[in-house]
């Protein structure tokens, strides 16, 4: 539209073109011929092509002769010449200027002797390009069916008709985007609408996996606990039963390997790991790209707990290999996952370890015995993701001799990419005060969707003759440190904390020592803790539970993909030891505090009666430890503010 408006300014624009013209004209006169040659009538493409055609290019003149001129018979390579020199200049050029000064053209005068050759070869271009145009009865027909559906479904929501037309756009996702009654910026804005929200689920659900201390939900996941236990315990029987068949058969005949003298390869996977990333680390393609063919031929994500962690840390090498690691894990971020598959993993993950369900049971139970009498309650969660931990809060606060206090929950999370950065925390927001209204405790909740570092101390509204507590469980692994800003974020926020001055401060770290600055030494620590991960999965799910390779893929595999293949502030999993983050609590002016020792009686004694043996509960320095065969994974405290040290 600015090129035609400055049209009648500049004249000189087709002089290029009559000059052409003029050249070809002197060519005529010697041949002996009329400039230019009328061509036959029954020739031309239909008025409909012309009309797109002239319309397509707003230089070209609308006159029967020069559509004549213009219309020569010309290559494919022509076409992309044209194109490529067109949208490298800003000034408008003619199609005709556009193919002879392009220095990359590979335009031919035609041969002007043989007009009826010049002309079936252009029909026979139309043709071959209406093929890949939309016919017009399927553009009506959109447009008609849109119509009716408008009219028939009038009294439907927003949300309703983004539904409706997802259906009748076909199961390969088009978009049908001719829409009659919503204006241009509705239509933007109800977009977004179709995002599957958490509450869409029934509450039973929700119920069932959240309220999973008493009642139903105990027997639920009891149910669970003892289904994958049985489970388990048919695999590795008919495991054994294989092994032992094919023993016995293979002293009356010799199998194939046996006979071709060759033994089965065995492969250190690990081995081939970590030699790849030092290979990666040295910037050895060749040799990088060889061991990951060998990991690739020896790993699956269906195999044992081995071949699925080579597969899992294979993709991450593999990406930074080529660079794309930021994009893949954008990618996993941006994606949104059913809430009703999140809470299935979730409860997989409570049945089969006890990391989560003990931590929630100290949190909650430590939180009920300090607040005491407190006629109000202020619980500030860092962290707070899908709220899972606070439904079981509610429904014990709720049998308070006295009545429950008023509860009121102040959400920080990191904002969401995208144009609703604070729509999850939101969404927790509005499940949690169903909770409230069903168990009849007065409730109250902010939602902060900011970057943890960026939340100031009037953004928390606190008040007064209210008990405070900060909880962060297992989060502050995704807060930057210092080897990316030279004022650490983890530091302003165990200042900010400082700064509430909580009557108790509850701290869940994640124990790893992945988070060096050298790739190899981080690629190390990463695999020795996931390989503890993948294992605990190994010895207590069935191979083919979909909601394991859910943990696995979605939750695992983006945390190890995130760690292989991102540096800088890309990098957000950078988790340090309990010992380390003890240092930092300290230097802040945190002064730790035990746990109950009933509380810690009781959660060993559970640990012991309804999981695997080899999960590992124990306590050193006050924190509460958690593992797996010896390694610790977890580790919870408690803190209050120091009085002896500065503000």
């Amino acid at each position: 539209m600015l090129m035609e408006e400055e049209m009648e300014d500049k004249p000189c624009m087709l002089q290029d073109s009559l000059d052409l013209q003029a050249a070809e004209k002197s060519f005529y006169d010697v041949l002996g011929q009329k400039y230019p040659p009328s061509p036959e009538p029954n020739n031309h493409p239909s008025d409909d092509v012309i009309s797109y055609y002239l319309n397509a290019n707003p230089s070209w003149d609308c006159n029967q002769t020069d559509y004549d001129h213009h219309f020569q018979p010309i290559n494919a390579s022509t076409t992309i010449s044209q194109s490529s020199h067109t949208s490298s200049n800003n000034s408008v050029v003619t199609s005709t200027d556009g193919l002879v000064d392009s220095p990359s053209s590979t335009f031919k005068f035609p041969d002007f002797s043989s007009e009826s050759q010049s002309i079936s070869q252009f029909n026979k271009g139309v043709e071959e390009a209406n093929k890949f145009l939309p016919t017009s009865n399927n553009l009506l027909l959109n447009i008609e069916t849109n119509r009716l559906l408008n009219q028939q479904l009038p009294k439907h929501t927003k949300r309703d008709e983004l539904q409706m037309e997802s259906l009748l756009c076909g199961s390969r996702g088009k978009k049908n985007t001719v829409r009659d009654d919503v204006p241009i910026e509705e239509g933007r804005s109800t977009k977004f609408l179709a995002v599957y929200k958490e509450s869409d689920l029934p509450p039973d659900v929700f119920d069932s996996v959240l309220l999973c201390s008493v009642g139903k939900g105990k027997e639920d996941l009891t149910a669970l606990r003892d289904s994958l236990k049985s489970a388990t315990i048919k695999n590795k029987q008919s495991g054994q039963l294989k092994t032992f068949q094919h023993g016995k058969g293979s002293r009356g005949k010799k199998s194939s390997t046996s006979t071709s003298g060759k033994k089965k390869e065995v492969v250190d996977l690990r081995t081939l790991l970590i030699s790849c990333a030092q290979a990666v680390a040295a910037d050895d393609v060749w040799n990088a790209s060889q061991l990951l063919k060998q990991i690739r031929l020896h790993s699956s994500p269906f195999g044992d707990a081995n071949q699925r962690l080579a597969h899992c840390f294979a993709d991450g090498l593999e990406a930074r290999l080529a660079g794309t690691g930021s994009q893949i894990y954008k990618g996993h971020i941006n994606k949104k996952t059913c809430a009703a598959d999140v809470l299935k993993a979730y409860h997989l993950f409570l049945a089969a370890c006890p990391f989560r369900k003990l931590s929630n049971f100290v949190s909650n139970k430590t939180i009920r015995i300090a607040s005491g009498d407190a006629m109000q309650v202020h619980v500030i969660d860092f962290g707070v993701l899908y709220g899972f931990q606070w439904p079981t809060l509610i429904q014990r606060v709720s049998w308070r001799p006295g009545g429950p206090p008023k509860l009121r929950i102040t959400g920080i999370e990191f904002p969401q990419p995208g144009f609703r950065p604070a729509e999850r925390v939101e969404d927790t927001g509005r499940r949690l005060a169903e909770y409230a209204a069903k168990f009849k405790v007065p409730f109250e909740y902010n939602a902060i969707a900011k970057k943890w570092e960026n939340v100031r101390l009037e953004d928390l509204k606190i008040e007064r003759d209210e008990y405070v507590v900060v909880n962060c469980l297992y989060r502050s692994k995704n807060v930057l440190d210092e080897t990316v800003s030279v004022d650490s974020p983890r530091n302003i926020v165990l200042r900010l904390i400082k700064k509430i001055n909580p009557d108790i401060f509850i701290h869940g770290v994640i124990n790893g020592a992945f988070n060096a600055p050298f790739f190899v030494t981080r690629f190390r620590e990463a695999l020795f803790h996931f390989s503890a991960m993948f294992d605990m999965l190994e010895a207590v799910v069935p191979r083919e539970d979909q909601e394991r390779m859910l943990l696995e893929k979605e939750i695992f595999g983006r945390e190890a993909l995130n760690v292989i293949a991102c540096e800088g502030w890309e990098r957000v999993e950078r988790p340090e030891t309990y010992k380390q983050w003890q240092v930092r609590c300290l230097r802040a002016g945190f002064e730790q505090i035990g746990f109950n020792r009933e509380i810690m009686k009781e959660a060993n004694a559970k640990v012991k009666e309804l999981y695997h043996k080899d999960f590992l509960i124990d306590e050193d320095s006050k924190w509460l430890l958690q593992g797996w065969k010896g390694r610790i994974i977890y580790a919870l405290s408690a803190w209050k503010p120091s009085l002896s040290y500065g503000a």
